[in-house]
């Protein structure tokens, strides 16, 4: 069997094993009920006693953390509450949601695109933005000084498939180096490291360098470690898709009310972040605190804060762009994504707040206004 459909059999398997973005969300396979916040006063949203929010403990869901620590989610949802689940992998996530135990996510890009293709687009909707950034090619500096000292060199990534092994791939590619993409073995050793070891590989000197998120990146240069490239230098406006709000598809078509409020918050946070990033910064670290018992370190916490852009754009176009990279590299049958935006309500809320409009770059559902696509 040809190494290409091998590989792309074991990731059929598992399904939503995160092929663009994930990283920067950790892994594991297990989500903490962090509880619910106080309830506020008036009706229930949509008639629902509860809507279950599901998010990553990383300061790329920097929305969701102010959203929940600051009370934004639950004010829009008034009488409904909200509950929220800490997961620490994409693949959790989204079986949550497909199993209806979670009605709303974080994502990266990648699990969302997983998610979508496997279950043949039915089963959840892209509804908004939330974060773009905070990836970087960190290195030591005793061993390399340049771009060009990157080969032959070891260096991490988070997980096979994920975005930013994804991204280091096509990165190596442009430099003219050949990487087989399932081993990581070539010119360039891919190294496939979980992002809570890394920063000990890296101690080690097992590994030379790493392609990571936010914070795992600033841990590293704590460490000792210097930034050698940040990918955002590598898009057009500097910016990338990290972080997206999805939805189940179910829940959108049954309970629309309830998105749009989830999403006037995620907009009112947003709005919040940048107009007080300090105290922003404390709140996503205070939430972090809360949910994983253990604060950042100023060291670690204030550069990966600034690296991480806060916004409501999606950046469907990158989506697309980061796709077309899996299938380059041999990690992704080419996907059909038609559909799996919905920003219909996104651009409702952002509309009423006289923000800018969003596009889904030709990725949303098939009859515009709608919120559900005709079944395949």
């Amino acid at each position: 069997m040809p190494a290409t459909t091998a590989l792309r059999r074991a990731l059929a398997v598992t399904a939503v094993l995160p092929l663009l973005a994930l990283a920067a969300c950790g892994y594991g396979s297990q989500a903490k009920d962090t509880g619910t916040a106080q309830v506020a006063s008036g009706a229930r949203t949509d008639g629902l006693d509860a809507v279950r929010i599901g998010y990553f403990g990383n300061l790329t869901h920097g929305t969701a953390l102010v959203g929940a620590e600051k009370g934004f989610f639950q004010k829009e949802l008034k009488g409904t509450e909200a509950k929220y689940a800490v997961f620490n992998a994409g693949p959790s996530a989204i079986e949550a949601l497909n199993s209806g135990s979670l009605d709303v996510a974080f994502l990266g890009p990648s699990p969302a695109v997983n998610g979508y293709t496997k279950a043949d687009g039915k089963n959840l909707r892209i509804v908004g933005g939330a974060a773009s950034g905070g990836v970087k090619l960190v290195v030591n500096p005793d061993k390399v000084t340049s771009l060009e000292d990157v080969e032959g060199k070891r260096i991490a990534t988070p997980q096979l498939g994920n975005t930013q092994d994804v991204a280091f791939l096509n990165w190596a590619a442009e430099q003219g180096w050949k990487v087989d993409p399932q081993s990581g073995k070539g010119d360039v050793t891919v190294v496939r490291s979980d992002n809570k070891v890394t920063p000990d590989a890296f101690r080690s000197g097992s590994v030379d360098g790493a392609w990571v998120p936010e914070p795992t990146a600033s841990r590293l240069v704590a460490q000792g470690g210097k930034v050698l490239l940040d990918e955002s230098s590598l898009w057009p406006d500097g910016k990338f898709v990290i972080t997206n709000i999805a939805v189940r598809q179910e829940f959108l078509d049954e309970h629309p009310k309830a998105v749009e409020a989830v999403l006037r918050a995620s907009v009112a946070s947003n709005r919040w972040i940048n107009a007080h990033p300090e105290k922003a910064k404390e709140a996503a670290n205070a939430r972090l605190a809360a949910d994983t018992g253990k604060p950042l370190p100023a060291d670690v916490l204030d550069p990966a804060w600034k690296s991480i852009t806060f916004l409501d754009d999606p950046l469907a176009a990158t989506l697309r762009t980061q796709a077309g990279h899996a299938v380059e590299a041999g990690l992704l049958e080419q996907p059909d994504l038609k559909g799996i935006y919905d920003l219909s309500l996104l651009r409702k809320v952002l509309r009423a707040a006289g923000r800018p409009a969003v596009d889904d770059a030709g990725l949303g559902v098939a009859r515009p206004g709608s919120h559900t696509l005709p079944r395949r």
